[in-house]
């Protein structure tokens, strides 16, 4: 199991914005070979800073996997007039959490790991 792990910085006065137009690209992530799951995260003491977590059966369905591929252009092109930097992205590895996968939160802004 591998994990990506963006961090996404987002002008201050459009994140209601960014999560809007997150959850319009969301389908291109979703369908991607591999996928198993994400969490978006806003930052409690920095909330334009967001955090995506996903899943992924291996690095190589993420990079180059999705990387290379027509729905990530798509979706990040539907992202990147909203952030105010360049995003950073890297990876580990790991199993599930303890006791499950994370939930769905109840403001249902993000999908479970």
């Amino acid at each position: 199991m591998v994990y990506e792990i963006a961090v996404l910085p987002v002008h201050p006065h459009q994140t209601e914005a960014f999560r809007r137009a997150f959850a319009e690209v969301e389908p291109l992530l979703t369908r991607a070979k591999g996928y198993g799951g994400h969490l978006l995260a806003q930052g409690i003491e920095t909330p334009e800073q967001f955090n995506l977590i996903v899943r992924w059966q291996s690095l190589e369905d993420h990079s180059p996997g999705f990387e290379e591929s027509e729905d990530h252009q798509r979706f990040m092109l539907g992202l990147e007039d909203y952030f105010s930097a360049e995003p950073r992205v890297y990876h580990i590895e790991g199993g599930a959490f303890p006791g499950g996968d994370f939930g769905v939160p109840d403001n249902g802004a993000s999908v479970g790991i």
